[in-house]
C-alpha cells in the first residue's frame, strides 16, 4: 500500500507548502494531494492559492513523489486548460502526476461555485464532468481531436506534447460511495478516491464490491488503484492500523491521511513524522 499526504490548497503560503511537498518527500511519504478550492471550503478568512501553480512548486522541489489533486470540481474548469496544465505537469515532474476528479461540494453557499456563476445542479455536473474527461484525454491522445457535446465542443485539432505517463495521467474518480453516479464512472476509469456516505469511512466489503465492478467494467486490466482516508490521523494508532489493514487485505491501494489548515509549525509536525505503516 502507497501513502499519501493531503494537503489544501489554503492556510499556508505558497513557498511553505512548496516546503510541505520537499519535507512529504523526504520523511517517506508516496504522495501529496492539494484540495482544489477558489475559496478554501468557503472560509474566507483564510487565504487560498491555485492548485496548479502550488504543484508546479511542488514538482520542481521533489523528485519521486506522485502530485496530484483530490479532487478538482471539472465543471468549473475549462477542460482544454486543465489538459494542457496537466500536460506542463506531467512533463515537469517527470511523470508523476495524477488527476482527481468529482462534481465539488453539494452545498449552495458553496461560493467557489454560487459566487462566480458556475452551475449548482449536481446532475448537469456530473454531465460535465463525464463531457469534461471526454475532452481531456481525447486531447491528451496528441493527435487530431474533435468533440460535440451538451456543453463543450472542440473543432478538430491536436495538441502537444503528450503526457509523458503512457496511455495517459491516471485519471481517479472522487465522490460517495455507494451513490450509483460516482461508483460506475470510477468503475470506469484508473481509480478511485471514493468516500463512505454520511459516514466517510469505506469499509472491506465496500472496496472488494468496488474492485469487482472495476474488473467487470475493464477486464482485463492489471492496475486499478483504490485511495481511502482523507482523515487526520486516529487518536489511537492501533485502532488505525487495524482498519489500515483490513482495507488493504480488500484491495486498496493508497491510505491517504489529512493535514488541514492550522498553525505552520503544528502542520509541519503532521508531514516529517511520516506515514503510519502497516507493513
Amino acid at each position: 500500500m502507497h501513502y499519501g499526504l493531503n494537503l489544501p490548497n489554503g492556510g499556508a503560503d505558497p513557498a511553505t507548502l512548496a516546503e510541505f511537498a520537499f519535507l512529504a518527500e523526504q520523511s517517506g511519504w508516496d504522495g501529496v494531494f492539494l484540495e482544489d478550492y477558489i475559496v478554501w471550503q468557503g472560509d474566507q478568512t483564510t487565504p487560498t492559492y491555485d492548485p496548479w501553480v502550488l504543484l508546479a512548486a511542488m514538482a520542481v522541489r521533489t523528485q519521486r513523489i506522485r502530485l496530484g489533486t483530490l479532487v478538482t470540481p471539472l465543471a468549473r474548469r475549462r477542460p482544454w486548460k486543465l489538459a494542457q496544465e496537466l500536460v506542463t505537469l506531467d512533463h515537469l515532474s517527470g511523470g508523476r502526476m495524477i488527476l482527481g476528479v468529482g462534481l465539488g461540494d453539494n452545498i449552495s453557499t458553496d461560493i467557489s461555485f454560487g459566487c462566480f456563476g458556475e452551475e449548482m445542479d449536481m446532475k448537469r455536473r456530473a454531465r460535465m464532468l463525464d463531457e469534461a474527461l471526454a475532452v481531456i484525454t481525447g486531447l491528451w491522445r496528441a493527435r487530431p481531436f474533435s468533440f460535440q457535446g451538451e456543453f463543450y465542443q472542440v473543432k478538430e485539432m491536436t495538441l502537444l506534447p503528450a503526457p509523458v505517463q503512457t496511455p495517459r495521467i491516471p485519471i481517479w474518480i472522487g465522490g460517495a460511495y455507494p451513490l450509483k453516479g460516482p461508483v460506475q464512472r470510477a468503475a470506469r476509469w484508473d481509480g478511485a478516491c471514493l468516500y463512505r456516505h454520511k459516514t466517510h469511512f469505506m469499509q472491506p466489503e465496500d472496496v472488494r464490491a468496488l474492485k469487482a465492478l472495476a474488473q467487470e467494467r475493464q477486464p482485463g486490466r492489471k492496475e486499478y488503484d483504490i485511495a481511502v482516508g482523507g482523515n487526520p490521523r486516529f487518536d489511537s494508532l492501533d485502532e488505525q492500523r487495524g482498519y489500515m489493514r483490513s482495507l488493504a487485505e480488500a484491495g486498496v491501494t493508497w491510505w491517504m491521511e489529512y493535514v488541514p489548515p492550522a498553525d505552520i509549525e503544528t502542520m509541519r509536525a503532521g508531514i516529517t513524522c511520516g506515514p503510519l505503516r502497516i507493513d
